[in-house]
């Protein structure tokens, strides 16, 4: 095999110039795909990576039975939560676990009366990961000694009318089945672009949450935020091990319409791609047919001296095999270069926030990634590709009688 190898390999170069057009085009393909999946993650990570943290989190933690129950937003207290916020943040890539009582309510004024979400957070811990503290542009955050203080979105004070220090009547049912109520002073209001979200979602503090709800001390959910997206079944794997009283669910299974959306950009691509690379086949194909009309008599020869038929057809197949891995590695290469100055210098999609509501979610440049996460199979799909293309000449060079052959012109 040594030998049909280096065979191939000094034949593929006997025109250079054929050979580099079509590794190059090869290449460019799989460049081209590369400089696809380093923009989808980098689009990943600026929208749906933003959208997930606002949603609530890579990875959520609840006591059992929250699922059952999860559409009457049940207050199921934690057991030892402040352990579970110590078991995440042991684990790779978590940058955060805090403690929140997530529920629903109501909100009233001389407006009307609005159906909300209503999430106690600690806010120093989810400062600094926050994409509602970052988004504020009227008051303030909130602080853990905040009691009878709300923070809500433009949406819901304009659909209320209300603005900072004006007071509404925060209802809701306490941990016993019991309606709470309380009127509360509006301290800041956050703006993310996204008006579904802001009219239904206002913010609270954890010990005011507690104190409403009857919660002593106790907490009804753990949001785990990680430094990208990819790495939570990892993260859910070793938390299920370690807490067996928890459910823990990573975002794709509490937002699965997100994931679906990630998996149809994904299915695209990858037919895009397998078309990209046949066309650039259809080159090795036509070089390795030139190649058996140019060489006519040497397989002649090669017959002649007992080569079989089979061992000729062998020795084309690997030639569009090492053009397809020559190839490969050229686009490979030329994919991580792009991709890398590409991150480096960003692109900006600021102007397109507006075409819908979570495009707003970026928040300045996008930073495309290497895209190395489906650099293997993207390469492989190239060798085979250059290997099918390669199965018709390698017949036809197979077929070649050899007495015919050495008498070719």
């Amino acid at each position: 095999m040594t030998l049909y190898l280096r065979l191939a390999w000094r034949n593929i170069w006997r025109h250079r110039r054929r050979t580099f057009i079509i590794i190059g085009a090869m290449g460019l393909s799989l460049a081209m795909m590369m400089m696809y999946d380093g923009l989808i993650d980098g689009f990943n990570q600026a929208i749906y990576g933003n959208a997930i943290r606002v949603l609530g989190g890579n990875i959520q933690m609840h006591a059992q039975g929250y699922r059952q129950k999860f559409e009457g937003n049940p207050l199921l207290p934690l057991t030892d939560d402040q352990a579970a916020v110590k078991a995440a943040l042991a684990q790779a890539g978590v940058i955060s676990a805090t403690r929140r009582i997530q529920t629903g309510g109501l909100v009233t004024n001389p407006e009307g009366a609005f159906s909300v979400g209503i999430i106690g957070i600690e806010p120093e811990a989810e400062a600094s990961v926050s994409l509602i503290a970052q988004h504020i542009t009227e008051g303030r955050w909130l602080t853990h000694t905040d009691r009878d203080a709300l923070l809500i979105g433009r949406g819901l004070a304009d659909l209320m009318s209300l603005k900072l220090g004006d007071r509404i009547t925060v209802v809701g049912s306490d941990i016993h089945k019991q309606n709470r109520q309380r009127t509360m002073t509006v301290v800041g209001i956050y703006d993310l672009g996204m008006a579904s979200i802001e009219k239904t979602t206002l913010y609270i503090s954890l010990g005011e949450a507690q104190a409403l709800y009857g919660l002593s001390e106790k907490s009804t959910e753990i949001q785990v935020n990680l430094e990208t997206l990819g790495g939570e079944a990892g993260v859910v794997k070793a938390l299920e091990s370690i807490l067996p009283n928890y459910e823990v669910e990573s975002w794709e299974e509490n937002y699965p319409e997100l994931g679906n959306a990630l998996n149809r950009k994904s299915g695209v691509m990858n037919v895009f791609g397998v078309i990209i690379i046949s066309i650039a086949g259809i080159g090795i194909l036509n070089l390795l047919l030139m190649a058996i009309y140019e060489r006519t008599r040497e397989i002649g020869l090669l017959g002649a001296m007992g080569v079989k038929p089979r061992e000729i057809s062998v020795l084309f197949i690997l030639e569009g095999t090492l053009i397809g891995v020559s190839g490969a590695v050229v686009g490979a290469a030329l994919g991580i270069l792009f991709n890398f100055i590409l991150g480096q210098i960003g692109l900006d999609y600021t102007a397109y926030a507006s075409m819908t509501e979570y495009m707003a979610l970026i928040s300045g440049r996008i930073y495309p990634t290497l895209g190395i996460g489906n650099l293997p199979a993207r390469m492989l799909t190239v060798i085979i590709i250059s290997t099918l293309a390669a199965w018709v000449p390698a017949r036809e060079a197979s077929r070649r009688e050899p007495a015919e052959a050495l008498h070719y012109v």
